[in-house]
């Protein structure tokens, strides 16, 4: 989708006070009657409206401005958004629109649109995560999925058994004894961020462990920068004078505690500085952070070789092996992290990477906490164990989700990634300084109660985790992954893999955990290789979230079907499997052979609805021979979930091969796979079928191609058609498949196609043509996007061209520059422009102190104007300039030349002087980010004769 880039203010068309909060009521209903409003800001009833109305029609804080390829859709909150790791996202009803770029207030959020279809305005919504941020109330919550006997609230609290124990619990404490201290190096450059970001940490490492140890680095994720006392947390850096960073790098002390005692060496880092400017990056600032993560792991690495050097809480530390580093990220942390893992290994373009050094280390592993994948890249040789909270309510899509299945295929399919579901665990949580009660800056818990109770995630449920419960059990699962991927202990491979095993340090904690990679062997993968039949093959990724797979009108999404900037994905897909009637076969045919010689069990990851009770499938197998035998039965419980939840997720059941071996299936040519309902009706989605054998492989990283989209920016010209390609940098070894996403310049619709490529090959070729304009515009972006297929991995994953306007803005005058009327009449100017533009020209009016004589007042003019303008009350009668402002905007619509501004006057009995009204025009120039005064006018109302 192209999208204009703008260094802008931006500015809300506001309607009053009143009528604000009447639009946000309506805003989310279609079919309401709305208010539409004429320029001058008075306002008339309309019916329903139409899918594709004038700005006019949409709800407040809302506006479309340019057309054709410049068209945009624009929100600004009244007040800053809170950061978040999700971001804004704008919706139609539940269609995804797309990721819009937010300006440095905070306030304004920007979506290129082109041609694309917008929708009922009625249905338009800014939404961080699920929670609304253009209304309040927006919508009730509801538990999805079926009840089960005995089940009155439709939730099911616990499992109908608890998982076993495992024989290693890697929560509890080590015998070490630990010393905790802070760093402060100079600050740091990044590429793409104008000021400079802090080299802040602390560290928490054993005193008395033999020998170098392993080194554990933690990145949290984007929170507010900034705090003092008597305001709001800001994204503000450097941090304004008077406030201070909040330390959310200590967030993970408790975190760091444990994993010392067992013998680890940890490192918490600060990055504020990244937070508070990646909002108009591109990769939302994973390549920063990479860069920000291996800029400490040089230093710690030039430490182990030089002790001297070390700060003093890294001397009092045992000495840090490099060659065994986990990283810990939450949030965009983890995005960041994972980054950070493949630039090691496939190094970055250096016009990108803000760390030019050696790679003096090794990532034997990472855990992500909640994380974002904004590029769905995961690094395919690095293992890795995803924790998905149930009740998160930032990213809460789970696309954390893409770390497990957007490996598959991709590479040797070695490396183990793991997903662990914990149910009632929120986002924030998982640190403490974004916990309230333990944070020193304000905090809140992210899962957004809204005006109505959540019957699963709201504190106080039988469902939902306190946070002293979330954050020991987050300490377990991590204490988990850093035994089995750095420790190389099998015997936690249990937790993490899928096999059916808890921690009792967990405490109360219900984790369900799936996996891919490690011993498994492709079976049964739902891609173009398979037939089904009784079901249906339904693509993930649709233009709107889930529907294809989980059917229009059902509430809640599956994180296995979490979206990317493309609206469409070819090459996603389940089985859905719906029935009325026990028996009802589903079978999944392979269009070749498939081979599952040498493993123990399948493993299949099933999705039922949330909610469900005691679903039962008899699992069998048929080889190309006809020879068929039933593996066993499997019996699933849904997990607990509501509208506002991610619930529809896999889980992994398993079933002995042996059965199939004596019935003589042959395990080298196996033909279908057979799922056939145990129970009277209902629904259930096949995400893959594996051979599985247990034990963790040892990882050794491919040779594997990088593939990074760049930017080129070109002069747009006055005239003519120039064609130029977007820049597209492959680099590593061998050779790879990556599929390519471009945008139409016009309806924002993305079209794709799989290309092979290598390094020193001929890049691939994506022409852009840009045609030349002779009027003023915003810059436009015409986008490409990749991901990864096979043999390859995707760094920038998003680029394009960007033609820059090289027009000037037309200049702005108001006439008459003294306007009269009479009372009962109108005092009426024209702003007029010097030329046309291709976008709105913004503009809005301010009321100024007369010099002298009588000043108009609010009981001279049109009471309901008044109201719909200001928001406020004829009487007392005042001066017009001491209203608390004047919300009028009379903004020059695209390809116009001018627009009336008018006041209406009300007639009285009253025998009065001449009255006065000054004026001043304020201009905004959206292509610098700032506004300037314009023509002052005046207005004089006289009593009529």
């Amino acid at each position: 989708m192209p999208t204009r880039r703008r260094r802008t203010l931006f500015r809300v068309r506001r309607i009053g006070v009143v009528a604000a909060v009447l639009l946000a009521a309506v805003a989310g209903s279609p079919g309401s009657t709305q208010a539409q409003y004429d320029t001058a800001g008075s306002a008339r009833s309309v019916g329903p409206a139409s899918a594709e109305d004038a700005d006019g029609g949409l709800p407040a804080g809302w506006s479309l401005t340019g057309g054709g390829a410049a068209r945009q859709l624009v929100w600004r909150s009244a007040g800053p958004v809170p950061m978040s790791d999700s971001g804004v996202a704008f919706y139609s009803g539940d269609r995804f629109l797309g990721r819009p770029v937010g300006a440095p207030d905070g306030r304004s959020f920007r979506l290129a649109l082109g041609a694309a279809r917008l929708g009922k305005p009625s249905g338009l919504q800014a939404r961080t995560g699920e929670r609304r941020l253009d209304a309040v109330g927006a919508g009730r919550n509801r538990p999805v999925g079926p009840k089960g006997p005995g089940e009155p609230s439709g939730l099911s609290a616990q499992p109908s058994t608890r998982l076993p124990v495992n024989a290693v619990d890697p929560g509890r404490p080590g015998s070490y004894r630990t010393a905790t201290g802070d760093y402060k190096l100079p600050s740091v450059r990044l590429p793409g961020l104008a000021e400079r970001v802090e080299m802040r940490a602390v560290v928490v490492a054993p005193t008395n462990a033999p020998g170098h140890r392993p080194l554990a680095l933690f990145l949290h994720g984007r929170h507010a920068t900034c705090y003092d006392h008597g305001h709001d947390p800001g994204g503000e850096w450097p941090c304004p004078a008077g406030s201070r960073p909040i330390p959310s790098y200590r967030g993970y002390l408790a975190d760091q505690k444990l994993l010392a005692s067992q013998g680890y060496v940890t490192v918490s880092i600060a990055a504020n500085g990244v937070n508070g400017q990646d909002y108009a990056a591109e990769d939302g600032g994973a390549q920063a952070r990479s860069s920000l993560v291996r800029q400490h792991l040089a230093r710690w690495a030039g430490w182990s070789a030089d002790p001297a050097s070390a700060p003093p809480v890294v001397r009092r530390a045992a000495p840090a092996d490099l060659s065994r580093v986990l990283l810990v990220g939450h949030s965009r942390g983890g995005e960041g992290v994972n980054r950070a893992a493949m630039d090691s290994l496939y190094g970055a373009p250096a016009d990108q990477d803000g760390y030019h050094g050696p790679v003096r280390w090794r990532i034997r592993g990472t855990v992500l906490i909640g994380p974002t994948i904004f590029g769905q890249n995961p690094a395919p040789d690095v293992p890795s164990a995803t924790i998905l909270p149930g009740c998160d309510g930032d990213v809460s899509d789970l696309q954390g989700e893409m770390y497990v299945d957007a490996t598959r295929g991709v590479s040797r399919g070695a490396a183990l990634h793991s997903a662990v579901y914990m149910v009632g665990a929120n986002h924030n949580f998982f640190n403490t300084e974004w916990t309230p009660g333990q944070a020193q800056a304000p905090a809140e818990d992210d899962f957004w109660n809204g005006d109505e109770r959540d019957r699963v995630c709201s504190p106080g449920t039988a469902t939902r985790l306190t946070a002293r419960q979330q954050q020991t059990a987050g300490a377990t699962y991590i204490a988990a992954a850093a035994r089995l991927f750095v420790a190389g202990d099998d015997r936690v491979r249990p937790l993490l893999d899928g096999s059916g095993r808890r921690a009792p340090s967990a405490g109360p904690a219900r984790v369900l955990t799936h996996a891919v990679g490690g011993r498994r062997t492709p079976a049964f993968l739902p891609d173009g290789q398979v037939s089904v039949d009784g079901g249906r093959l339904c693509d993930e990724v649709t233009e709107v979230v889930s529907a294809a797979c989980l059917g229009s009108g059902r509430s809640g999404v599956s994180p296995h079907f979490a979206t990317w900037a493309p609206s469409q994905e070819p090459g996603r897909r389940a089985v859905a499997l719906r029935w009325t009637s026990a028996g009802h076969a589903v079978r999944v045919g392979s269009a070749r052979p498939v081979s599952i010689a040498g493993s123990r069990d399948l493993a299949l990851r099933l999705i039922v609805p949330p909610n469900t009770r005691d679903a039962r499938f008899d699992i069998a197998l048929t080889d190309t021979s006809g020879h068929r035998a039933t593996l066993g039965r499997v019996r699933l419980d849904g997990l607990p979930g509501t509208d506002r939840t991610a619930s529809f997720w896999a889980q992994e059941v398993r079933l002995p091969l042996a059965a199939a071996l004596r019935a003589g299936v042959d395990p080298h040519r196996v033909k279908s796979l057979e799922i056939v309902p145990r129970t009277g009706s209902g629904q259930a989605w096949l995400i893959d079928a594996w051979g599985w054998r247990g034990g963790t492989p040892a990882v050794r990283a491919a040779d594997l191609v990088r593939v990074d989209i760049g930017r080129l920016s070109v002069a747009e010209g006055e005239s003519g058609v120039r064609t130029y390609h977007v820049p597209v940098k492959v680099t590593g070894q061998g050779k790879g498949t990556v599929r390519l996403f471009v945008a139409d310049p016009d309806t924002g619709r993305t079209t794709s196609r799989e290309v092979t490529v290598r390094p020193g090959g001929q890049s691939p070729e994506v022409p852009v043509e840009v045609r030349g304009n002779a009027r003023y515009g915003y810059d436009v972006s015409h986008d490409i996007f990749v991901k990864a297929v096979h043999g390859a991995v995707a760094g920038a994953y998003r680029g394009g061209v960007t033609a820059l306007n090289d027009d000037p803005v037309p200049t702005v005058e108001v006439t008459p520059a003294a306007a009269s009327a009479v009372e009962g009449g109108r005092l009426t100017w024209r702003m007029s422009l010097s030329a046309a533009a291709d976008v709105e020209i913004a503009a809005d009016v301010v009321i100024l102190p007369v010099a002298s004589g009588a000043e108009l007042s609010t009981t001279d003019v049109d009471p309901q104007w008044l109201r719909n303008n200001t928001g406020e009350a004829p009487l007392p009668s005042r001066p017009l300039s001491r209203l608390r402002g004047l919300f009028l905007y009379p903004d020059v619509p695209p390809g116009r030349t001018s627009t009336e501004i008018s006041i209406p006057v009300v007639a009285d009995t009253v025998t009065e002087p001449a009255e006065t009204v000054r004026l001043r025009l304020r201009v905004y120039d959206e292509e610098n980010g700032t506004r300037y005064d314009g023509p002052e006018f005046t207005g004089t109302v006289r009593d009529a004769t």
